[in-house]
């Protein structure tokens, strides 16, 4: 288990050094002078470059791009002169001091992702921080939607195999994959938020944080939750009906479960002991990929719901090219993407004995 860990965690270091490494260069060669996003439309000359000394913009992009791994990297290097980028400023890192070697200082810190160019100097970790845990419940309730529905439906069309009840659920997850995330979104807000609100109660738009009717205090909105949640779990319910019912009947076909009914088992008995844990394997699989999939492309989904989740926070910042935003972002979705899928084969290994971890 150890060297497995190991193993992940360097392959884990090498895909976020090749993630950083595009989105940085992806994003320094796009139009625009940073500098000049930050200040806005009534900027000096003399602010601009005061900006571009301030953030290392007056670098070459081979030592802009060192600045970055610096700032991400957890031990870091940081310069004694206050002029210099790297200067360990108070309000910039919140970091242990190791050692010093010439105008060198040695330190510990948290990933510094910088700051948002459009939130008055606030820190993208703030901004992600407010936005990722909406983001990951709405995920999580979008993901147990489609778990529990889907196995369940996925049972019943195995055992119902090739009869109106199989071929009908077998239609509607065809229908539910095909249909996009937009586009569900769009009809369920106009459906149940707008046409049929007097009986749903249920309106087009909300998050789960909102101003109560006085504009004095946050309240949690649950019933926000439903329309979003609904929408964005549609796909992967979709597929694990598929992946269940396919899986089921392979696994009653077995010689096992032939046994365990010679023994005289029920049928529920040889389901709920024997083929339904075997069958979670590609299920759960799948739910790895769709959960990470969910908290980086829940964008549309958010955004049309007013969901003040990451993805609507991509999308704003997009539209005002906030970069430190925008990497930060997708950097963060890297890391959730590698430990979901270390998370799972651990999974996969605990459900199915065959499977070493290795």
């Amino acid at each position: 288990m150890i060297n497995y860990l190991l193993h992940k965690i360097g392959y884990a270091c090498i895909t976020l050094l090749g993630v950083v490494t595009v989105i940085f260069f992806l994003f320094t060669i796009l139009p625009g002078d940073p500098a000049k996003m930050m200040l806005g439309q009534n900027q000096t000359e003399a602010q601009v470059q005061a900006v571009k000394q301030k953030y290392g913009f007056d670098q070459p992009i081979g030592t802009q791009f060192l600045y970055y791994l610096n700032d991400l990297s957890p031990l870091s290097f940081h310069a004694i002169n206050p002029m210099d980028y790297t200067y360990l400023a108070p309000n910039k890192y919140t970091a242990t001091e190791l050692f010093q070697m010439r105008q060198t200082i040695t330190v510990l810190k948290a990933p510094y992702l910088r700051e948002s160019f459009t939130k008055q100097g606030k820190k993208v970790t703030q901004v992600i921080g407010e936005t990722l845990p909406n983001t990951f419940v709405l995920a999580v309730s979008a993901i147990i939607i489609a778990i529990c529905l889907g196995i369940i439906f996925g049972i019943i069309s195995a055992l119902y195999k090739n009869t109106w009840i199989d071929k009908s659920i077998q239609v509607l997850s065809t229908l539910g994959m095909s249909v996009p995330s937009f586009f569900s979104a769009i009809l369920f807000a106009w459906l149940f938020g707008f046409v049929w609100h007097k009986y749903t109660g249920l309106e087009m738009t909300g998050s789960l944080y909102e101003l109560d009717d006085f504009g004095e205090e946050m309240t949690i909105q649950w019933k926000n939750l439903i329309l979003p949640a609904v929408v964005l779990g549609i796909r992967p319910l979709a597929v694990v009906i598929q992946l269940m019912r396919n899986s089921l009947l392979d696994v009653l076909n077995q010689d096992y479960i032939r046994t365990a009914r010679a023994k005289g088992l029920t049928a529920f008995q040889v389901i709920k002991n024997h083929a339904v844990k075997n069958a979670l394997n590609p299920v759960v699989t799948a739910i790895s990929s769709w959960f990470a999939s969910m908290l980086a492309g829940a964008v549309f989904v958010e955004y049309i719901f007013g969901w003040n989740g990451l993805g609507k926070e991509i999308v704003n910042a997009l539209n005002t090219l906030d970069l430190p935003v925008i990497m930060g972002a997708v950097l963060v979705i890297a890391i959730l993407f590698i430990t979901i899928n270390i998370f799972v084969d651990i999974i996969y290994a605990w459900l199915d004995p065959r499977v070493k971890l290795s």
